[in-house]
């Protein structure tokens, strides 16, 4: 029986055509600028940091992605650079996936919370329910605590008075020490880290492997290098964007930069606005922004986001709006 299955095997191997020769051969995209940080841990806030552990790909893995759809095509390092502006700039996300990164983070856990909600990822987190939690919190200097937003649910706006800080500081340390403590003492007593973690504070620090893919990357770090996001998980994403993408795909962290991050986009509304104030009927935008509910018909201004949003792309643009 034995015999017979290796003459099967034998007669099979025979059967394999030889390779096509016409069939290029390829390395492993490397970017020398990237391999140099490989591992560098890049400090964040107090005692967090991101460290790139590996990486697939590069600005010719997107571009050769993109070609193989519909041949060779060029290959000049200019004409490679006006592809992957293109496929930005027209949403063709696809070639963009084709590269990944695999990171090491130290976060806080109250980050994490935020920077979990994107799970276009691959993930594998610090467990404290198998190892003991890490020793370590996330400090707030005396002149570091936000004030809430009056028009924002969620953001901040400007700082605690120095003398309110320092107090809030203080009581920070006492109450991160006492969980600390209390923690410890729980499994001194024996008991099961996954019920001893639980009075730990969300400043506690956790880590995590995260590999995701580049054009999800590229969401991600728009959402939270923007000026909205919070404070702590902008320091992340700007770490991870200025000292890594850039190095790594340095031709899509341009266009990413002049098609997402510093662009404005406008919608059918704005544009007929737009439109009116170009052509120099202000009456006629404001009658237009009425139509909208973005202006009340006896020229007040009620609360309104989409019209405040649209006021600030016109300052960007060097217009003022006629309301």
């Amino acid at each position: 029986m034995a015999n017979s299955n290796q003459n099967d095997n034998k007669e099979y191997t025979e059967e394999i055509p030889e390779a096509n020769p016409q069939v290029e051969s390829l390395t492993r995209p490397t970017v020398p600028a990237l391999d140099e940080v490989l591992g560098k841990p890049f400090k964040v806030l107090d005692d967090g940091f991101v460290r790139l552990i590996d990486y697939m790909g590069s600005d010719e893995s997107i571009v050769q992605a993109a070609r193989v759809s519909y041949g060779k095509g060029t290959k000049k390092v200019h004409e490679d650079r006006g592809l992957i502006r293109y496929l930005m700039r027209h949403h063709h996300t696809t070639p963009f996936e084709m590269c990944e990164l695999k990171l090491h983070v130290r976060v806080p856990m109250d980050c994490w919370r935020q920077w979990i909600r994107h799970r276009t990822a691959n993930v594998n987190e610090y467990s404290t329910r198998y190892s003991v939690a890490i020793d370590s919190a996330q400090a707030t200097g005396h002149d570091e605590w936000r004030i809430q937003a009056s028009g924002n649910r969620q953001g901040s706006a400007g700082f605690a008075e120095s003398d309110a800080g320092k107090t809030l500081s203080e009581k920070e340390r006492y109450l991160q020490s006492l969980a600390r403590e209390v923690y410890e003492e729980r499994l001194k007593a024996g008991i099961a880290r996954e019920q001893a973690r639980k009075d730990l504070p969300l400043s506690t620090y956790t880590e995590a492997y995260w590999k995701v893919d580049l054009h999800n990357l590229f969401h991600f770090l728009y959402l939270r290098m923007d000026s909205h996001a919070q404070y702590e998980i902008r320091c992340y994403a700007e770490i991870i964007g200025n000292e890594i993408v850039a190095k790594w795909c340095p031709a899509a962290w341009e266009a990413f930069l002049d098609y997402r991050v510093n662009s404005a986009n406008l919608t059918r509304l704005e544009l007929e606005v737009l439109t009116l104030i170009s052509q120099g009927n202000n009456a006629a935008a404001v009658e237009r922004a009425k139509s909208f509910g973005w202006v009340k018909d006896d020229g007040q201004l009620k609360k309104n986001r989409e019209r405040d949003e649209f006021t600030d792309k016109l300052d960007s643009m060097g217009l003022k709006a006629p309301w």
